[in-house]
């Protein structure tokens, strides 16, 4: 129950920012995009018209072009993780499926529903969001010298470990009963199954292996000045309540390489640069929330 993440190097993550997974598929469709645009642009004069997209199939009058079709596979292979892929033929025939209940849909006029109309312009938000957060990616590589300052900051040395039991109670006085019980000899075990009204009581009280940064300050640092088989002789007062901890037992834990998490580390990095970078526009914004 106190045990707190500090430093979350998977979640990451930079995609939280966009809300779904739908922006990492427009990622994907984008890039695609932009490279089929690339490879057009580069064979023609710099004043030539912009060559025209090739046209797969024609429902009704509404053209399916190539890069339709890219963006389309591209989503449809995200979305099928593991799933052998089918051939373009039947990624065509999907999209042209699509394309005939797209159609009817707006011959029903469900296209003007309310629900609808606003589902079409959060997933424009959506996606738009997504390019500029890719695009701000790419602008801002992280380096290897400032994942390296992340990484020297919360693994540059060994730390100690600490293997505790504990006993939470809601007052003082509870905390300080405890104590003369187990000062009289009562075993610190029964007492936590006895009176611990945290969710390790039932184990004894028994928290495992910890580092510092994985429990609140007050509770760390009584348990760094205890010595194992020791008990604390005061109450500690946390968020959570009053605590009689018992130290087991400590180690040295030595960090992972730098190599090993430096991908992480920059995933970390360039997410915090990103939120920099959404609150210096925030500043410069002009937002007005309406209550409703």
């Amino acid at each position: 129950m106190m045990k707190k993440i500090v430093y979350s190097l998977v979640s990451a993550s930079l995609f939280a920012i966009t809300g779904c997974d739908q922006t990492q598929t427009s990622d994907q469709m984008m890039s695609n995009q932009t490279a089929n645009a690339a490879e057009g642009q580069a064979a023609a004069p710099a004043d030539a018209p912009a060559p025209k997209e090739t046209v797969l199939a024609v429902v009704n009058g509404a053209s399916i072009t190539q890069p339709v079709f890219d963006v389309y596979a591209a989503q449809r292979k995200t979305q099928k993780a593991g799933q052998q892929d089918s051939g373009e033929e039947a990624i065509l025939e999907e999209l042209i499926n699509l394309e005939l209940m797209r159609q009817e849909s707006v011959r029903e006029g469900l296209n003007t529903q309310p629900v609808i109309v606003a589902t079409l312009d959060q997933q424009q938000r959506t996606i738009l969001a997504g390019a500029a957060i890719k695009d701000y990616m790419e602008k801002n590589p992280v380096t290897d010298a400032e994942a390296e300052k992340v990484y020297d900051a919360q693994f540059g040395s060994p730390a100690t470990e600490y293997n505790a039991r504990h006993i939470l109670v809601k007052t003082r006085e509870d905390a300080e009963q405890v104590i003369e019980l187990l000062d009289s000899g009562s075993d610190f075990e029964e007492l936590a199954k006895e009176k611990s009204t945290g969710p390790s009581g039932a184990s004894g009280g028994k928290l495992g292996w910890f580092s510092p940064a994985q429990m609140v300050k007050p509770f760390s640092e009584a348990t760094a000045k205890l010595e194992p088989g020791r008990y604390t002789k005061e109450p500690v007062e946390t968020q959570f309540g009053w605590h009689v901890i018992l130290l087991e037992d400590t180690r040295e834990s030595n960090p992972p390489t730098f190599e090993d998490v430096k991908e992480r580390l920059k995933i970390f990095v360039a997410n915090q640069q990103l939120q920099k970078h959404i609150q210096e526009i925030r500043e410069t914004a002009a937002i007005e929330i309406i209550a409703r």
